[in-house]
């Protein structure tokens, strides 16, 4: 399970549906199951991607995966030792790549030394994989052709979960890029003698890997170690995966798995597309949003379907402010004026009484969801249920706070105490009805305060490259998904984290900026969550995240909103599902069909 690819800020809801005519009949393949996305891959390379996609939990396995309740077990790996910092996997015999190659304890290596750490392709496992104050590295190496062993610089407590967690590179189709280089060009602008911005374009190099295995490559050219391999993909129609014939899982009967032929997602812009395919029999599983379960419930014997309610969901989603007051090539990201705003923690602590989130889980949330208070998942030893500075909805409170910051009113509207009427911009990607529906509440909520806020839902890929690499975005709610280990969220809460979105640092690759702070509180988190990884005991490790936690709910980098149930409709000749709310479809290589 390629768990720490799921750091990014950004939930992808397994929610699907697709206009009829290009829907892939379930009669002429019935050992199939169609479901689907709101959102494509953005890349095939399981190294390079930065959004929270089931793609590679299909086609990429590591040493140890994750079950259903999170909990480690083998994979590519079928058992392992760990003796003080060192953990010697012992492979399993005779595994092989969906091409038929053999997979070996050279591919770990190979993924490991040349690709997760090498300092010439950033990712985000080499974020996660830095241990300590110093940031060092884990070192692998080759035993003989069935151990592996894996040494972290000092103890590492999540070295099992996330060093053994990550997908396994195939060496025979990728080490040819990481050996040769190609050229490109960046942009770069400077002033020319008369003072006037100029832009150049600078010639640099870089690993071909960086362009390896990108969204035009042919499927033919992929391989996986996985449940699955990709046939075929039409771009904005559909992903068809069919079953890798040399994947590794047996059932107890002897019975090669996974038990479908084939799994189909059906890409769609909109939930209410989603919904209007499972309900005309086009796809199979549909995860049930809060605005369309009393639709749904009451159909379900009528569209010979059932409903599962996993409970809390483990994700999150939250307001989040940029707090970056770098400058790009002396430009700043954020107008100056406004990231005076944002970075004042009293203005943060003002908008998250002023959002009213009981008024979200009636209205938006049909009463199906929770309040969120914490950056940690519901339902996991960490997260910590009481002592949590809370924000309930309280206006007069938020005025008061707004007063303090030295900020008034003029009639209605709300001025900061240089005479700027406060207004900004919020995004969040289009296509999630909740996430937009959220964003329309925010909206009106803060007009009570006197703020003016432009709120627009924008394309998907136009969000990733705000947050990614334009960095220029003031305000944005998104989701961030969730799991049993904090040190898979370490790369959000880490200062050089490649999803520290709230004060993102570009790649190596972007332009870079001047003037970037960190905050001491920051700080502290990010210190934290070093501190946490190397603690071995687990009541101490618990409440290292507890301070995290306090300091978070203090401080607000993320203003966070409401945690939805995991509700999950499925067609009842779906046959072995056991949704939690760590997946729906965690046990895939499991389920079959019945007709």
């Amino acid at each position: 399970m390629f768990a720490l690819q799921k750091i990014f800020a950004l939930l992808l809801a397994i929610a699907i549906g697709i206009s009829g005519c290009s829907t892939v009949s379930n009669a002429t393949k019935p050992n199939q199951l169609a479901i689907g996305v709101l959102g494509e891959p953005s890349t095939f390379n399981p190294v390079l991607n930065n959004v929270a996609t089931a793609f590679f939990e299909y086609t990429s396995e590591g040493l140890v995966g994750t079950n259903g309740k999170g909990e480690i077990e083998p994979a590519l790996a079928e058992s392992w030792q760990i003796d003080g910092n060192t953990i010697t996997f012992t492979m399993r015999p005779n595994l092989k790549w969906s091409d038929g190659a053999p997979l070996t304890v050279d591919d770990v290596e190979f993924s490991f030394n040349e690709v997760y750490l090498n300092p010439k392709i950033p990712n985000n496992a080499q974020d996660s994989l830095k241990i300590g104050k110093a940031e060092k590295l884990p070192t692998i190496k080759k035993i003989d052709d069935s151990h592996i062993a894996i040494t972290t610089p000092e103890p590492f407590a999540p070295a099992l979960r996330t060093i053994g967690g990550q997908g396994i590179i195939p060496a025979h189709k990728l080490r040819s890029f990481i050996n040769a280089t190609e050229k490109y060009t960046e942009q770069q602008e400077y002033k020319d003698k008369s003072g006037k911005t100029q832009t150049k374009e600078i010639e640099k190099e870089r690993p071909k890997f960086m362009g390896a295995w990108g969204i035009n490559t042919k499927p033919s050219e992929l391989v996986s170690n996985g449940m699955y391999r990709l046939v075929s993909y039409t771009p904005g129609e559909r992903l068809i995966f069919e079953r890798n014939p040399y994947y590794w899982r047996k059932d107890e009967q002897g019975r090669q798995l996974p038990y479908l032929d084939r799994v189909v997602w059906q890409i769609t812009e909109s939930t209410d597309n989603t919904l209007m395919q499972f309900r005309s029999g086009n796809i199979d599983t549909y995860g049930v949003g809060p605005e369309f379960f009393s639709l749904l419930k009451k159909e379900e014997k009528k569209g010979n379907f059932t409903i599962t309610n996993a409970g809390p969901s483990s994700g999150t989603t939250f307001l989040a402010f940029n707090l970056n007051k770098g400058s790009r090539d002396g430009k700043p990201l954020i107008d100056p004026v406004k990231s005076r705003w944002f970075n004042n923690v009293k203005f943060r602590q003002a908008v998250a009484y002023a959002i009213d989130r009981p008024r979200m889980i009636n209205n938006l949330y049909r009463g199906l969801g929770e309040v969120q208070n914490s950056p940690i998942s519901f339902g996991t030893p960490y997260y910590l249920k009481e002592g949590l500075k809370s924000y309930d909805y309280d206006l007069a409170k938020s005025k008061q706070l707004l007063q303090e910051a030295g900020f008034k009113y003029k009639g209605a509207t709300l001025f900061d105490d240089q005479d700027n009427a406060v207004n900004f911009n919020l995004i969040t990607n289009s296509g999630n009805k909740i996430r937009e529906a959220l964003g329309t509440q925010v909206q009106q909520d803060l007009e009570k305060l006197g703020m003016k806020v432009n709120f627009n839902a924008v394309a998907f890929p136009l969000l990733v490259d705000k947050l990614d690499k334009a960095l220029d975005w003031d305000a944005h709610i998104i989701g961030f998904t969730g799991g049993i280990e904090p040190q898979d969220g370490a790369n959000f809460w880490l200062a050089e984290g490649r999803s520290h979105v709230f004060n993102q640092k570009p790649s190596k690759e972007e332009k870079q900026l001047t003037g970037q702070e960190v905050a001491p509180w920051e700080k502290e988190i990010n210190d934290l969550y070093i501190k946490g990884a190397q603690e071995l005991d687990e009541a101490k490790r618990r409440e290292i995240y507890n301070q995290t936690q306090r300091i978070t709910q203090e401080n607000l980098p993320c203003i966070y909103l409401v945690n939805s149930l995991s509700l999950l409709a499925a067609r009842n000749k779906v046959q072995g599902l056991q949704p939690t709310n760590l997946g729906s479809l965690w046990n895939l290589y499991r389920i079959s069909i019945t007709q």
